[in-house]
């Protein structure tokens, strides 16, 4: 098996070297932020809105230049470390960003870091599951709706815990409620679901992640005169919609087929799935 590279801070290093001090603030403190991205035949997928969700959430977490992070940095960088890694033309990508900096909960500078990790796949496009997952609710731990609700920062603690449930229970996800009890998003994705032949998610200010495939799906949703709705969604209606989807940058659309006793289709998910690989 040939030596996997990562790229740390431009450095082109051996996957399996340490790399981090234990005054790593991403360490410490979860502070910093990720993007997973998808590489399909050779090319970066949807890397302006990738560019613009990574620019906001630096920004927001007071990173300093976060603009030298930009569409020419990432294509780059990620088409280096695939040559470099020799893993073909499909892989799922992440970067994290975090801080680069001394001190305890007041750091001494906001300069940033960053890794990026390249991995192969072996679909050269976007795979709707033949087999539905099955899901549940995870209610133990709910998320909290601020300003930091829409990131996907390094703090992924209600995710880790919501992963142990699902293990525990033998799921293939688990849906998060949010701080009211309503449908925020699943434990890797966000979430969809057909309802009286309308489509719905969660509204951003639910405390969802602003997914990049969230946006994708949504758009073509429009596009295809299939009326789209965000709202404050109460998990109840699990119990009724016809069909549920998740969504997320690396997997594109991924249908379930059953909650509790409840089973649905896979209809507009099948649908959306074969606009998304035209894109």
């Amino acid at each position: 098996m040939s030596l996997e590279y990562i790229d740390f801070n431009g450095n082109i290093v051996p996957a399996n070297e340490p790399i981090f001090k234990s005054t790593n603030r991403g360490f410490r403190y979860g502070d910093g932020l990720f993007e997973s991205m998808r590489f399909i035949k050779g090319k970066l997928k949807f890397p302006e809105m990738h560019i613009d969700r990574i620019q906001k959430g630096m920004k927001l977490l007071k990173f300093d230049n976060f603009s030298l992070i930009d569409i020419w940095f990432l294509r780059e960088k990620v088409e280096d470390l695939v040559r470099r890694n020799r893993i073909g033309p499909d892989a799922r990508i992440r970067l994290t960003v975090f801080r680069d900096s001394e001190g305890l909960y007041s750091p001494v500078s906001n300069k940033f870091g960053y890794l990026l990790e390249a991995q192969k796949l072996g679909e050269s496009q976007y795979v709707l599951n033949n087999t539905g997952l099955i899901i549940d609710v995870y209610d133990e731990i709910p998320k909290s709706i601020n300003s930091l609700s829409n990131l996907k920062t390094s703090n992924a603690l209600v995710y880790v815990l919501s992963g142990i449930f699902k293990n525990k229970n033998a799921l293939d996800e688990v849906l998060i409620l949010n701080q009211h009890g309503f449908l925020c998003e699943s434990m890797s994705s966000n979430v969809f679901m057909v309802y009286d032949r309308k489509l719905y998610t969660p509204a951003l200010n639910e405390g969802c992640i602003a997914g990049v495939m969230r946006q994708v799906v949504m758009r073509l949703a429009k596009e295809n005169n299939i009326e789209l709705i965000e709202a404050q969604i109460n998990p109840d209606i699990l119990n009724e919609a016809d069909e549920v989807f998740l969504t997320n940058a690396t997997r594109g659309i991924q249908w379930v087929m059953g909650y509790n006793n409840k089973r649905y289709f896979n209809e507009v998910s099948r649908f959306l799935n074969e606009k998304l690989n035209l894109l």
